[in-house]
């Protein structure tokens, strides 16, 4: 039972992890490199990695998509997909595809005369599942080591710990209070007829012996 709970207790947290960190916003420092616009299939299961801005993109089974290519500091190429996210999950209430596909294509540099940006992003990139981040916003970077403080990722996840916490210790309030003193009653009437039982064994036992004595 130990194992099974601390692996339920895993497997929970390790849920949660990845949902906070494939939803909650990310930034890069990167050049921008080129935009492009693509048509892509959404026929498999990779489907819930693309938005859904519109009723009738579920039924499509394919749309174009734009594209950001990019180049982070250390020479490693990124490419973000341009989408709006409309009022859905998750809410960045994004509706301005079109405005943000101008800006990336107004920043594009070259390698010998580089301008950097942060892209402010949500999801993962995966070669080998196809599927890319989501590009929410792109500001002008001073440098190419400059990292934004994520004070929303900060403010969400304290707020999300400090609910759990006190939900954890009402919960242990609670069960002291109202639930471990009906598993202790429990437990000592279990006793009570163990240590019954027993005697009568023992009176039993006696009765007998007497017998067979005589």
């Amino acid at each position: 039972m130990v194992y099974l709970k601390w692996a339920f207790w895993l497997t929970f947290w390790a849920a949660v992890a990845i949902f906070f960190h494939y939803t909650l916003p990310q930034h890069d420092t990167v050049r921008i490199v080129n935009t492009y616009e693509e048509r892509q299939d959404l026929t498999d299961w990779t489907r819930i990695f693309w938005s859904e801005p519109e009723d009738q993109s579920t039924s499509l089974a394919n749309r174009d998509v734009q594209f950001i290519q990019a180049v982070r500091p250390n020479g490693r190429a990124i490419v973000y997909r341009n989408e709006d996210t409309g009022w859905r999950w998750p809410p960045y209430f994004k509706f301005d595809t079109a405005n943000l596909y101008t800006e990336a294509n107004d920043a594009v540099s070259t390698k010998a005369n580089p301008e950097w940006y942060v892209v402010k992003h949500y999801g993962w990139r995966n070669e080998f599942l196809t599927i890319f981040p989501n590009a929410i916003s792109i500001k002008p970077a001073p440098g190419p080591d400059y990292s934004p403080i994520p004070w929303l990722n900060i403010i969400i996840l304290t707020l999300f710990f400090a609910t759990v916490w006190a939900i954890w210790v009402r919960w242990r309030r609670f069960r002291a209070r109202r639930i471990d003193p009906v598993f202790d009653d429990i437990e000592d009437s279990w006793d009570a007829a163990g240590d019954a039982i027993n005697d009568r064994r023992s009176r039993l036992r006696r009765w007998r012996d007497s017998w067979r004595s005589k």
